[in-house]
């Protein structure tokens, strides 16, 4: 058995972490004990670094941040049989009851007791070492690097978003927002089979990114008439599915607009306001079905199979990697340079 101390990143109060020395946690007998060796930053981590809270997740106490990881097994409960030591693997950082009806029914993503990672008051992985239960642990393939495995975490929000969206590979797809969420959509998307992917957002950086990774055209919403433009690029025709992973208030009601009538419109991002004005006349004459995303569900299986026979490189989006005590500073990127960084990634073991 492992014991003694390790290095975790801890949020003391916010704008504020400190890198201290905590006990290496001990696995139950249905949990393994992971050796972190990447750990990528998100947007809700940056949330609650800068403002404290997201909704009704409030940080009252220090808390490990952090989410998106993959890492190695060192040591298993004596339950564990689905993986062994010396496994790399990805972590699903969600723990659900697995009683209740949408656990029951497949869609456990909206168990109402789930323990998520890094949602307050539950510690994250921006530390050495971390414990989970061994049923969300998944085997990365020897192709696969450890920062593909980190990045399952936000390729699944873009995997169920295609599910959610029924998507086809004929289909015509709009993504607007191409942040880190919005530009492994549009991978999720070439990963069902899309080859007709235009994405939409205001930073020039993101836009050329999305062009290297295979977007058929990125558009400057405030520079373009993003519908008119469209037209164009589809010879009349539009886009079937619209996934709006940006949260801005205009997009998400201009997704209306931009949708061919009867296609269908995934919302991923989360807006500042709840109440979004759209045009519910054009959105019933259209006969548009929309659907809500929220995380994901019986993603990481599907998505480890599919990237690893594909020729997509996801790595792409990292744009910054930083030592775990250097967290303070790779969050301050994240923060405050939206429009040169997209993913960046935390290394414990790094020097």
């Amino acid at each position: 058995m492992l014991t003694g101390k390790m290095n975790a990143a801890i949020m003391d109060e916010q704008l504020s972490i400190s890198v201290k020395q905590i006990d290496i946690p001990v696995p139950k007998d249905n949990e393994a004990l992971i050796k972190v060796y990447c750990i990528g930053i998100c947007g809700s981590d940056v949330h609650y670094y800068e403002h404290g809270r997201i909704g009704r997740y409030v940080v009252k106490e220090p808390i490990i941040l952090g989410h998106e990881l993959a890492g190695e097994v060192v040591e298993v409960g004596k339950q564990v049989s689905n993986i062994a030591v010396g496994d790399r693997v990805a972590v699903e950082p969600g723990v659900t009851c697995g009683q209740c009806d949408y656990c029951k029914s497949g869609r456990y993503n909206l168990c109402p007791d789930v323990v998520f990672l890094a949602t307050p008051p539950v510690n994250g992985a921006w530390a050495e070492y971390i414990v989970m239960p061994s049923d969300y642990l998944f085997k990365l393939p020897d192709s696969m690097s450890y920062e593909e495995g980190a990045m399952l975490e936000p390729l699944s929000v873009g995997f169920h978003a295609m599910m959610r969206g029924k998507v086809q590979p004929f289909d015509r797809v709009l993504i607007t927002g191409l942040g880190p969420i919005g530009l492994l959509a549009g991978q999720a998307a070439k990963l069902f089979g899309v080859s007709e992917i235009y994405g939409t957002d205001v930073v020039p950086f993101r836009r050329q990114l999305a062009m290297e990774m295979g977007f058929t055209a990125a558009l400057d919403p405030v520079k373009e008439n993003v519908g008119q433009r469209l037209n164009e690029l589809t010879n009349g025709f539009g886009v079937t599915l619209v996934v709006e992973s940006s949260g801005n208030a205009r997009a998400m009601a201009d997704t209306i607009k931009w949708v061919r009538r009867g296609g269908r419109i995934v919302f991923v991002g989360l807006p500042a306001d709840s109440a979004i004005p759209m045009d519910m006349g054009q959105f019933i004459d259209g006969e548009i079905d929309a659907y809500g995303v929220f995380r994901y569900a019986n993603t990481y299986p599907a998505a480890i199979q599919a990237l690893q026979h594909s020729s997509l490189d996801i790595e792409k989006i990292v744009t910054h990697r930083f030592a775990l005590t250097d967290t303070q500073e790779a969050l301050e990127v994240a923060r405050k340079e939206k429009d040169t960084s997209i993913k960046v990634m935390i290394y414990p073991n790094m020097p």
